[in-house]
């Protein structure tokens, strides 16, 4: 359905969604590697994600306040979001640093668990700290845009720069301080990072650079981005003075209602709001793209597509394939051969050897050898072979040395 507030939908909610999902999916396995700034990216991520995809749906084709409580909630998220994916790389970042830095190989539990606080209170506490503070310099409550869906409204004031707009330009700068050094380390302490990757079974060197390519993409996105908003509420709006908190938090409870034929009259706002909700899920499926696809992620794939042929009502659409040169034991596992033990017990069949041939019978011969002769044939084993006897008139085939069937055919033969 084609909507006049947004002539892209539906595209964005279901991207919006899928970028939810399929961020979501490395979670498990970056949760056992206690890789706390990855999973605190993967987080904020797909919540961001989710939000502004219900805020599209709820509010396509209409400004009808009709979730406030919704929208206080969403725009606060919106606040969190804009400081809470830049901190996650932020954290990503000095854990790389750590590793580059690293003097010794073997690190104790008490030192993991130290560096998870410090990631948990940077990449939670810091998006906690920004929704109070952004509080501080709220004009009113939230404003409604069609398309959009509720937003936060920031009154433009000197005080509302070092508490809102500069947070996401300054962990992105110091983000980017630590990839410099972390790259200058690596370079330095070649022998002790490679020491460091081989005794640390959760991080190998693929994941370790993917990390990094994943958060440096993220600086890099996020530099230009948060000065180009910086840039356009110094140039754009008008500064108003800080008064007093009553005359910034005067008829708190205002909600500004804006159709989509009036804000997208104006470029900036265009390109201010879709490039802030379109930047959520290219930030999933970017991070889906690095870590979606990589040998840990194919393992964790087999074992839940395995977990599910096992269910009942897939089993029928799945059928087990037979391992090359292997058995299926009684449980119905199945198990290569030559890993069974052999089995001897009276279920098990008898192993099947082929006969050796019969001997010839030596009944016709017999009257035509000496006893001498005799005596050796009879003597040796049946399996053994018969000498060939040279046809010569002396050993010759005469009726009385056959029996009685092949007399009668020789005797019919010589009438």
């Amino acid at each position: 359905m084609l909507s006049r507030s947004d002539p892209t939908y539906p595209a964005f909610p279901l991207l919006a969604f899928l970028g939810a999902i399929v961020v979501l999916i490395p979670l498990p396995w970056h949760f056992q590697a206690w890789n706390a700034g990855t999973c605190l990216f993967m987080i904020w991520t797909a919540l961001a994600c989710v939000n502004l995809g219900i805020n599209s749906i709820v509010w396509n084709n209409n400004v009808i306040n009709s979730a406030p409580v919704w929208c206080d909630i969403s725009s606060r998220i919106i606040v969190a979001v804009a400081v809470a994916v830049p901190a996650a790389s932020l954290c990503i970042q000095r854990r790389l640093y750590n590793i580059a830095s690293v003097k010794t190989v073997n690190m104790t539990r008490a030192e993991k668990r130290r560096g998870i606080i410090i990631d948990l209170a940077i990449g939670g506490g810091v998006p906690v700290l920004q929704i109070v503070f952004q509080y501080i310099v709220s004009g009113h409550r939230f404003d409604i845009y069609e398309g959009i869906g509720c937003y936060v409204y920031t009154y433009n004031t000197p005080l509302a720069y070092p508490f809102s707009f500069l947070w996401p330009l300054v962990i992105a700068m110091i983000s980017g301080c630590y990839c410099v050094l972390t790259l200058i380390n690596f370079f330095r302490r070649r022998a002790q990072f490679n020491a460091y990757l081989t005794s640390n079974s959760s991080l190998t060197a693929n994941r370790y650079f993917r990390l990094m390519a994943i958060a440096s993409l993220e600086i890099v996105c996020t530099i230009p981005i948060s000065a180009y908003g910086l840039y356009l509420n110094l140039t754009s709006g008008t500064m108003n003075p800080w008064i007093s908190w009553e005359d910034t938090h005067f008829n708190y409870s205002k909600v500004n209602q804006f159709p989509a034929v009036i804000w997208r009259a104006d470029t900036t706002a265009v390109i201010s709001f879709e490039l802030s909700r379109w930047l959520a899920p290219f930030c999933a499926f970017v991070f889906f793209a690095f870590f979606g696809f990589a040998q840990e992620a194919r393992i964790h794939y087999r074992k839940a597509f395995l977990w599910i042929r096992s269910l009942p009502p897939f089993r029928g659409l799945f059928p087990e394939r037979p391992l090359k040169g292997g058995v299926k034991l009684p449980n119905g596992v199945l198990e290569k051969a030559d890993r069974r033990q052999p089995k001897h017990d009276a279920e098990s069949l008898p192993v099947y050897s082929a006969r050796p041939p019969r001997p010839p019978t030596f009944s016709s011969l017999s009257s035509s050898l000496a006893p001498e002769e005799m005596s050796t044939l009879s003597a040796a084993p049946y399996h053994e072979k018969i000498p060939d006897t040279p046809s010569t008139p002396s050993t010759a085939s005469t009726a009385s040395d056959l029996s009685y069937d092949d007399r009668a055919l020789y005797e019919h033969h010589i009438v």
